[in-house]
């Protein structure tokens, strides 16, 4: 018979719950302060609801009623530089966050709210309202609101994508020397998304002083835990990881404060992340006014029995008990806290003109103006005042592609303490799969991360770096087909966060991957993300290629304050060009191509490797062609001065690449020429793809999926055939 020894985890698991002797030796001003923070949430919530059923809030009002306990008890326990983030039910973990903030000391309904208070409302109603004096303007809504000077980062519409997010700022607390923590609120539903879990890891694996704050309110929208998940106990997940994970009453503020300040301590000592699962209940229904029973998903019995064990009723109970409060008191925060949230109304709410009586509308010079629609889905490009331009003096001599690869992030981290390069095994393998990391890991140690197999956590990591602000994080993906794995997180998260959160928030993040068609890796290794990247909003796009362009595309990246995709090619990697001697600080300006060759006959747009197999095919077919190396390749960045005056001198366009036409960049691209530039067209735009297929491993089958010198040499004999037609 084999013998069965039992493993127990390191991590510590308890179950902790406050008594009364707790609650006897809890400081009153910790308990006044919980107490006065829950009743205002509450009437800023039954307010919310109030508006949306009348059809004032314009989208989903996920209110947290029922929850609030497990927020500001939380919250709380926290120092003022700490940093918090939530889920898309997050209006309490918001406002408990923001009035710590401008009430350190807490507050006190019953003697009257400071200005600050009033404003945190007003702004908060506002901003879920979508009215321009909301923290974003109205763009964020309920379910995306931030007040970074309050530490409060931001809370997410997409379950669990904001738990990577708060392991950035976790890191750069630590980097920046300070006894800070991160905490991210998450629901029972994120407990079982992919990029929540590999962010437990990432986190273990780091040290990092993050808390994974689990609000388990028993229903994701109707889905019961049990019906999810095989452990209906969220916080077991914790300790699998290595992480200490603590149980408490959500009900119970005073037991989630008592739980947070045990895992703040174990953070602010250098012990790794923590995990709290509190148990709670939302009285509503994921949206709107009306409680689960009226869906039937849940019984009304079900529901009074935690109505019953109400967070304010508990905290209020224990203060009356204790001499504290007494009944008139409670009674008169509560009038005291209905009676501001009417106020905050009034400030943004009018009557309806010849309406019915009671009847209200959003004042009209409330809401944005509609010019504002897309400003700030990039910055305005003001960091590069006083940035040194490339120009004629800069020495030049041929170098291997791959060492300016190198030699520019060596350069710029010699020269910059803020930037941070992480991938995976970018610090193992002399620089990583191919090089492009050589010798860095020995020269600045911390500030080279070799990451987990987890793009997603990484990736969302980096993005909450870039966020905070105090690190310039650089990412490599070892192949571009692997942000799909990462999406959420390059396209929902980091691409729309400027915007998201009114325009103004720089998101200094640079991402590096390789286009790897041709090499031989197959379907799942081969695509060219240009036209992925070029249809979503907020990203900047380079495609150098030459050593010299990707020196200067590079320093330019990590200038921006803007996210930039920096893209590499396999082919050029070990190929040699020209490249700068021993000058790495000069940038080229965004927004500009260059002229490759001039000509007359047609203008040929190409991009990374397919410059030189243009200028090749060129040469062969003998055709007169004006070649563009378009090197910025995002919406915004599209050189098209440049565009322009070739395609009115040669009256013809052709756009080359290489990948799979269903991703393809240049169908893009010929849709905003032709709209451009129809009138100086005197045939249909030309284009040269890949096949529909991915990549095969088949070096045939590979061969005949993608384009190289030859397509490109047969499209142009094609155009100069029917021009002497034409003739």
């Amino acid at each position: 018979m084999p013998e069965h020894r039992p493993l127990h985890p390191d991590a510590a698991w308890t179950e902790l719950v406050a008594t009364e002797a707790d609650w006897d030796a809890a400081d009153p001003e910790v308990l006044g302060a919980m107490f006065h923070q829950l009743v205002l949430i509450r009437a800023f919530e039954e307010y919310v609801l109030e508006l949306a059923a009348a059809g004032l809030v314009h989208g989903p009002a996920h209110s947290s009623i029922g929850q609030e306990g497990g927020a500001v008890g939380s919250v709380l326990a926290l120092a003022p530089g700490d940093q918090v983030n939530g889920s898309h039910r997050g209006h309490h973990q918001f406002l408990a966050k923001a009035l710590q903030h401008v009430a350190p000391k807490g507050l006190d309904l019953t003697t009257g709210l400071s200005d600050d208070v009033r404003t945190v409302l007003l702004r908060t109603l506002a901003e879920i309202c979508g009215l321009d004096r909301g923290y974003s303007h109205g763009r964020g809504g309920s379910m995306h609101l931030q007040w970074i000077e309050a530490g409060a980062m931001g809370t997410n519409a997409i379950v669990g994508g904001g738990v990577p997010l708060a392991a950035g700022y976790a890191w750069a607390s630590r980097q920046a020397g300070t006894e800070a923590v991160a905490v991210t609120y998450f629901g029972d539903g994120a407990a079982n998304i992919g990029s929540t879990l590999e962010t437990f890891n990432l986190a273990a694996a780091w040290r990092l002083p993050i808390c994974f704050f689990l609000e388990n309110n028993q229903y994701a929208v109707s889905t019961t835990v049990a019906e999810a998940t095989g452990e209906p106990l969220l916080s077991a997940r914790g300790p699998g990881f290595g992480i200490a994970s603590w149980r408490v009453d959500g009900m119970d503020p005073l037991a989630v404060h008592l739980a947070m300040r045990e895992a703040a301590a174990h953070m602010r000592a250098g012990r790794g992340p923590t995990l709290i699962e509190a148990d709670t209940y939302r009285y509503f229904h994921q949206n709107g006014p009306f409680p689960g029973s009226a869906f039937r998903y849940r019984t009304k019995e079900e529901e009074a029995q935690w109505r019953a064990r109400d967070p304010i009723d508990q905290v209020a109970g224990h203060l009356i008990r204790r001499g504290l409060l007494t009944a008139e008191d409670r009674e008169a925060a509560t009038a005291a806290a209905r009676e501001a949230m009417t106020n905050a109304g009034a400030a943004l709410l009018d009557p309806v003109p010849g309406g019915k009586p009671g009847e209200r509308r959003i004042r009209p010079d409330e809401w944005p103006d509609p010019a504002f629609v897309n400003v700030g889905v990039r910055g305005d490009l003001a960091e590069f005042e006083g940035a040194r331009l490339a120009d004629d003096d800069i020495a030049v001599q041929d170098i291997k592609f791959i060492d300016a690869v190198a030699g520019v992030m060596r350069r710029r981290m010699e020269t910059d303490d803020r930037i941070v390069v992480m991938g995976e095994d970018i610090h193992r393998l002399s620089g990583g799969t191919n090089g492009a990391t050589k010798g860095l890991k020995d020269a600045f140690g911390d500030r080279i991360l070799g990451t987990p197999i987890s793009e997603n956590a990484f990736t969302g990591l980096a993005g909450g770096i870039a966020l905070d602000g105090r690190f310039r994080p650089v990412v490599e993906f070892m192949y571009a087909d692997f942000m799909w794995v990462a999406a959420d997180q390059l396209f929902n998260q980091i691409g729309k966060a400027r915007h998201m959160f009114g325009g103004d928030g720089p998101v200094p993040l640079v991402l590096r991957s390789k286009v790897a068609t041709g090499s031989g890796y197959g379907s799942q290794h081969s695509m060219d993300p240009a036209g992925v990247f070029a249809t979503a909003p907020g990203w900047r796009i380079v495609a150098p290629s030459s050593p010299f362009d990707y020196v200067g595309l590079m320093n330019a990246a990590l200038r921006c304050e803007d996210p930039v995709v920096v893209l590499e090619h396999v082919d050029l990697y070990n190929g040699t060009g020209p490249g700068p001697v021993d000058d790495y600080d000069y940038c080229l300006p965004v927004g500009k191509a260059a002229v490759r060759r001039s000509g007359e006959a047609v203008t040929v747009v190409a991009y990374l490797s397919m410059v030189a197999e243009a200028l090749a095919a060129v040469d062969e077919t003998g055709v007169d062609a004006e070649v563009i190396d378009l090197r910025w390749l995002d919406r915004a960045s599209i050189d098209w001065d440049t565009l322009g005056a070739s395609i009115r001198k040669t009256n013809r366009i052709l756009i080359v690449e290489q990948g799979a036409a269903g991703t393809s960049y240049g169908g893009w691209l010929a849709d905003e020429i032709q709209r451009r530039f129809f009138d100086w067209l005197d045939a249909p735009i030309e284009r040269v793809t890949g096949g529909e297929a991915s990549p095969s491993i088949s070096k045939v089958l590979e061969r005949a999926a993608i384009a190289r010198r030859e397509e490109v040499a047969a499209a142009l004999r094609q155009i100069a055939l029917r021009q002497i037609e034409e003739a």
